[in-house]
């Protein structure tokens, strides 16, 4: 049977670990209360509530409980749980619970700390509760408010529609539709033929226009807007769309520029009011997004309630067990009466959450509605676990059997190396790196899970299709045996007498696979985590044009230790796109003055684009702290730029430009790593050099950590160490640093989002602040 302690921890919510109850600590004050009382129970002074007991204790018993059972009674005075009202500094008034003790316990010290410390723990109980259920009922009022707007807006878009086209609603009632809103739906004929003479039609948008107006929406110029052929005025609605796209970032720069062109009323056939409907549905769905978070905020806070009581009713029995006494049932009353039990605010307001995400935004289809509401985690299979056990096996035996026929055939012997090194070696080393990180995300994954890391909350990932340890390990050795197969059946048909113009196609056929695989749009193989990285890599690209999210950005550096990768990448475009593989000369490409000077581009582009997203992220957040993080991206290119520049020129000038700014790129590199992702190296802290909360429990992990990052960071210096070693020792080397760089950004990514796990935790943030669309509200959270 499973310890409560261990079950607490494991469904206990992270983020608001530090507001639970701390059962952890109580256990340890009834132990103390146990071993005090060992002694009192040995000596003769004391009494043993064992001692004497007879046959007929039972019977006597049973007469008590006739008689009123008065011990009972007695029992539940022994304790008692007073309330009073206390103000906090400008806060309002609460509840406070303070227990008085009766003589029994009075000269008990361990009693007295335990009952002080559960009378503690109840209150900060009480207040976390009360804090959170005002905050997210705040935010149901906004969103309420927030809805209502969008369907009065829905109704003039479809009054709208109606008039411009004599009565037919088709693209007004389409609109409609989608939200599932009955509004603007249910008007008779007699409406409609009338609003060709304008007046019902125009009085119920002048009512709709008031009814905006006084839920605080602004339109532009609403005090001296034109007016149309009627005398009525024309409207423009201001909304509050995220710029989250390209096409919404520019408008949103336009907008700054030149607000009134953007805003201004367009002229319709009807010469009739003008609201951007692309716009509404944008906040139709920003506001379908806010609900489902608030629902999750208050299915969290439910959990919150039932799990704390458990927490009292366990401990309070162990105290009960340790001290012979009944006084859990007088504590127990009184957290019932409490507001965190007593309070059934939140269980009513999901329920009216319910109740209007079915309706308007599910067509009023419950099942559809808790598909959002409730999405399903996806269950552990065992069939994983053995399709990674057996890839494994399959990619060792493969490899062995790799290794066994290069040695035999002389593959690798001088003469032969360079020709199958220079064409083989970029598509298969290029497989390798992508498996090593996907191995490396994989440990992640599974480190992060066991120290109740919420990595698909701060990715933002949907539990339902999010990735697990398992399947990343799965593709990982799936993609590694497919390509060490390729290997080996390439290799062998060189052996059999096949020309290399007639076997290099495998490698070719081989890589478009994958990418025919990538973009695959039937649901096999992890679609939606395929899409998602599809999309993932759009943003990172089209940088500073998509807003950035921590997943892009995370990404984004993922990237800048793939460069290696991408110059593979280019060689292989090269090498089959020019035709290169049918006559064999791989020297074609790297001779080219082209091939040579987008090797800068290429490795200038990592850095570009992280770069870019710190630009946008300082753009959309105003901290001063990404313009910083902006120049460790520029200081890194220039180095990198000066590192291919003298391997082309390997002139002392060049060199001692190399080391000055290899130097300051990775100094920089290294602040931003422990002080800034990490949250290490802070000298105040109670954990020297380290920072005050820690999720692992050995803190020389940390330490140790800290030097293999620093180690692997000054990888660069074998760039400027000038010796001439062949061909294969120059691309194993290569290889290798480029593997090594690979694990400390898989070593790094554990860290990072330690650090922001914890940050998270200190706001305790475990729901999605959701912008909301209409200005004149208050935020989402």
């Amino acid at each position: 049977m499973v310890k409560f302690s261990k079950e607490l921890e494991a469904q206990l919510i992270p983020e608001w670990k530090d507001a639970f109850v701390n059962y952890w600590q109580l256990k340890k004050n009834v132990k103390k209360i146990k071993l005090s009382r060992k002694p009192k129970h040995n000596s003769n002074t004391t009494t043993n509530y064992d001692f004497g007991r007879s046959i007929f204790d039972p019977v006597r018993a049973l007469a008590r409980k006739l008689a009123g059972d008065t011990t009972h009674v007695e029992a539940r005075e022994i304790i008692q749980v007073k309330s009073r009202v206390s103000t906090g500094d400008g806060e309002e008034e609460e509840e406070v619970y303070e227990t008085e003790l009766d003589q029994l316990f009075s000269e008990e010290h361990e009693v007295k700390v335990f009952f002080e410390m559960l009378d503690e723990e109840l209150n900060k109980v009480n207040h976390f509760y009360k804090s959170k259920e005002t905050e997210f009922l705040a935010r149901g009022e906004i969103l309420n408010k927030q809805l209502q707007i969008l369907l009065d807006l829905k109704r003039l878009v479809a009054d709208r529609r109606r008039k411009n086209f004599g009565g037919q609603t088709g693209g007004g009632s389409g609109l409609l539709s989608r939200s599932g809103s009955s509004l603007g739906r249910n008007s008779d004929s007699s409406e409609r033929d009338s609003e060709n003479s304008g007046s019902p039609t125009d009085s119920g948008t002048d009512e709709v226009v008031a009814a905006l107006e006084k839920n605080g929406i602004n339109f532009v110029n609403s005090a001296v807007r034109g007016k149309n052929k009627k005398g009525k005025p024309k409207m423009a609605m201001r909304i509050d769309i995220p710029a989250t796209t390209p096409t919404k970032t520019i408008a949103a720069v336009t907008s700054m520029l030149w607000e009134d062109i953007v805003n201004n009323p367009k002229k319709t056939a009807g010469g009739g009011e003008y609201i951007n409907r692309k716009k509404i549905q944008c906040a139709e769905k920003m506001i379908r997004g806010a609900f489902v978070e608030l629902y999750k905020g208050l299915g969290l806070l439910k959990t919150y309630s039932s799990l704390n009581m458990v927490a009292f009713t366990k401990i309070l029995k162990k105290f009960d067990k340790v001290a012979n006494q009944q006084a859990s049932a007088s504590y127990l009353k009184v957290v019932k009466r409490s507001h965190f039990i007593s309070s059934d605010k939140v269980v009513r307001h999901m329920d009216e959450v319910e109740s209007l995400f079915t309706q308007h935004f599910a067509n009023s289809d419950r099942k559809k509605a808790m598909k959002f509401l409730r999405p399903q985690q996806q269950k552990d299979s065992h069939m994983v676990t053995f399709l990674v056990g057996l890839f494994t096996g399959t990619f060792v035996t493969l490899f062995s059997v790799y290794a066994i026929l290069a040695h035999l055939s002389g593959m690798y012997t001088v003469g032969t190396e360079g020709s199958y090194i220079e064409t083989v070696y970029p598509i298969f080393s290029m497989f390798a790196l992508v498996s090593l990180h996907l191995f490396m995300y994989g440990c992640n994954l599974l480190m992060w899970k066991k120290t109740r890391i919420n990595y698909n909350f701060i990715f933002e990932f949907q539990p339902s299709t999010a990735l697990k340890y398992r399947d990343a390990f799965l593709i990982c050795t799936s993609l590694m045996t497919a390509v060490v197969g390729a290997m080996v059946a390439h290799l062998i048909l060189l052996s059999a007498g096949f020309s290399p113009q007639q076997v290099d196609f495998i490698p070719g056929v081989l890589l478009l696979s994958f990418v025919l695989l990538l973009i695959c749009p039937l649901n096999i193989f992890y679609r939606p985590t395929r899409f998602c990285f599809i999309r993932v890599i759009r943003n990172i690209v089209c940088s500073p044009f998509y807003k950035v999210l921590m997943v892009d950005f995370f990404m984004a550096d993922q990237l800048t230790s793939q460069i290696p990768l991408l110059r593979h990448m280019e060689s292989a475009a090269c090498y089959f796109l020019a035709g290169s593989f049918k006559t064999h000369r791989y020297e074609t490409c790297k001779s080219g003055k082209m091939y040579r000077e987008l090797a800068y581009v290429i490795s200038f582009a990592p850095y570009y684009w992280r770069a870019m997203q710190c630009a946008r992220r300082w753009f959309d957040e105003s901290n001063v702290d990404h313009l910083a993080n902006l120049g460790k991206y520029v200081s890194a290119m220039v180095a990198a730029g000066a590192r291919l520049t003298y391997a082309r020129q390997p002139t002392q000038a060049w060199m001692l430009v190399v080391l000055v700014t290899s130097v300051v790129a990775t100094l920089y590199q290294l602040y931003w790593d422990f002080v800034k992702d990490w949250g290490l190296l802070n000298a105040k802290s109670k954990n020297p050099w380290l920072r005050d909360d820690l999720l692992l429990k050995k803190k020389g992990i940390y330490y140790a950590s800290i030097g293999l990052n620093c180690v692997l960071r000054v990888a660069w210096v074998e760039a400027v160490m000038k010796y001439n070693p062949g061909v294969l020792e120059s691309q194993l080397i290569a290889f290798l640093l480029a593997s090594l760089e690979v694990i400390r950004r898989g070593h790094w990514n554990y860290y990072r989002l330690e650090n922001e796990h914890l940050n998270n935790v200190g706001k305790y943030r475990a729901v999605k602040t959701v912008p909301l669309p209409f200005s004149g509200m208050d935020s989402d959270g």
